[in-house]
């Protein structure tokens, strides 16, 4: 194929995902499902009868898209949030990884009748919820999430691929090199502890000197910024495994790192790597969907079936339940956890692995995991939103329009912009922007109101349920936070008090109030 053509079929390729990502919209499907489908509409048996069968090809794509989708799921997580669940959430990534692999692994070698240690590789392969998959049903319009279900979900997600990868290449190791012992699996937890210490602390030390960078560079040009951004990725994932630890987990803590630190265009860089997550998303589900011939998956249907419903019913909740056991979680909860652990783009790319190893079945193996992927995405992305809200766990989010302004921290600069949510009870409520009587060191800079924005002036009021786009100086902060988070009962008791201190100094001096009460007399 000629440049201009890969050229276009790229282009066609990715158009045509973005405009079927706006019908999935329309039609309530999970967007990546469709991407998946664009795919295999164009391969061997859909319309432009476009032959591909690169495993290597689908796995060097793939791996370079799970570390970019790691990485900007790390940067947008907060810490506040993510330290809330760390250690549950870290339980959940590693030995629940490890025990839907071992549930899964025993079931389809008792029911498919697959050899114990091709059964346990297939554990492993779709042992692992997908970050791309999560993050783009949480982060769709309108469906939010009580309590720390979200930050559960998402650091799950990011966190526990290096995991399943880690399980993969340990079962294809055991499989070529013949040794099946039970004595040799034991070495599985050393293993794991030293590439998973490795690559946490390469994430931690790597993401440190880039913010370090970040700040002392002064390039001359701000796109540089963003091209430092991309080389930072790929240190962090080959230096991680370079030295022995896994470039996934590097990727994931690295950028969580990264983002929650303060350096010289760090928004910019948020939203340049949700671009760039977005289109490594989209061409693996592309890739992998023309990698797949349909008509194989026909003749998987039944064990696909069979292999889905143990993982979402069996392998998954049992896992859930034994991460979770002794802890805060109530049973609602730890039910939307289990059905919100969906599969996607990462147990199809793990599924390359024994196929560019020379496992023996890989190609049989890769359509079973990827129907199965194809079960969650579609059952479980259709009705976590309505399990959520039957449950009582769904918090329906107010639609926002973005904010027609941007702020970009710069070289020496420390000024922030703000989002402030007005509520109901808060005293701010009612009273003009002169009458809040600001710091120096702040300024209202815009009003979000019903999806349209008021230019604010001195005799502005705020409204319940406004959005205040606050520019302020770091200094300024605790004040203004006293002063915009008072709520109407605070202010009523300090007013209270303020009196009752008053009419104690009168008294104090002789003097009266005017109820009844003389005047002060005269000497």
């Amino acid at each position: 194929m000629e440049t201009t053509q890969i050229f276009f079929v790229a282009g066609f390729f990715l158009f045509a995902g973005i405009l079927a990502s706006k019908i999935s919209t329309i039609l309530r499907a999970p967007t990546l499902l469709v991407f998946l489908a664009v795919g295999m509409l164009a391969g061997t048996d859909g319309f432009l009868k476009i032959e591909f069968d690169d495993f290597a090809l689908s796995n060097f794509v793939g791996s370079l898209a799970l570390a970019f989708i790691l990485f900007s799921g790390g940067y947008d997580a907060q810490w506040s949030s993510a330290k809330r669940v760390l250690f549950r959430g870290t339980a959940l990534a590693s030995l629940g990884v490890l025990a839907t692999a071992a549930f899964l692994g025993f079931f389809i070698h008792w029911a498919l009748k697959v050899p114990l240690e091709y059964a346990l590789l297939g554990g492993a392969v779709v042992s692992s919820t997908d970050a791309a998959a999560v993050f783009a049903i949480f982060r769709s319009r309108g469906f939010g999430l009580k309590g720390n279900l979200r930050p559960m979900l998402e650091f799950e997600s990011g966190a526990n691929d290096p995991m399943a990868a880690f399980l993969t290449l340990f079962m294809i190791e055991k499989i070529l090199s013949g040794d099946t012992s039970a004595l040799g699996y034991l070495t599985i937890l050393p293993m794991f502890l030293l590439r998973m210490a490795v690559g946490v602390a390469a994430g931690l030390l790597i993401a440190k000197g880039a913010a370090t960078l970040f700040k002392r560079l002064r390039l001359e040009y701000e796109g540089l910024y963003y091209v430092f951004g991309i080389a930072t990725v790929f240190l962090l994932y080959s230096l991680a495994e370079f030295a022995g630890g896994n470039g996934f987990m590097a990727a994931y803590v690295g950028g969580m790192a990264l983002g929650n630190r303060r350096f010289p265009y760090r928004h910019g860089l948020a939203r340049f790597n949700d671009g760039i997550a977005w289109l490594m998303q989209a061409t693996v589900f592309l890739m992998l969907g023309l990698l797949v011939t349909p008509r194989e998956l026909v003749g998987r249907i039944p064990d696909g079936l069979a292999v889905a419903a143990a993982l979402l019913f069996v392998a998954r909740p049992l896992a859930v339940e034994l991460c979770l056991l002794g802890g805060s979680w109530t049973w609602k909860e730890r039910l939307a956890i289990s059905w919100g652990g969906f599969r996607g783009a990462a147990p199809i790319v793990l599924a390359t692995f024994p196929a560019i190893s020379g496992v023996e079945g890989a190609r049989s193996l890769f359509n079973l995991v990827f129907f199965v992927v194809l079960v969650s995405i579609f059952v479980q992305g259709k009705t976590f939103p309505a399990l959520a809200r039957a449950l009582g766990l769904a918090s329906d989010e107010r639609f926002r329009v973005r904010a027609p302004l941007e702020f970009e921290e710069t070289e020496g600069g420390r000024e922030k912009m703000y989002e402030f949510p007005v509520s109901e009870d808060l005293a701010v409520v009612g009273k003009s922007l002169a009458q809040l009587s600001l710091p120096g060191g702040a300024l209202v800079l815009l009003i979000r109101r019903d999806n349209r924005f008021v230019v604010p002036r001195g005799e502005t009021v705020v409204e319940a349920g406004d959005d205040l786009l606050l520019f302020y100086d770091p200094i300024a902060v605790p004040e203004i936070e006293a002063l915009l988070a008072k709520t109407s009962a605070e202010e009523a008791a300090d007013a209270a008090k303020a009196a009752a201190v008053a009419q104690e100094l009168a008294e104090a001096n002789g003097e009266t109030t005017d109820e009844g009460k003389s005047e002060p007399t005269a000497t």
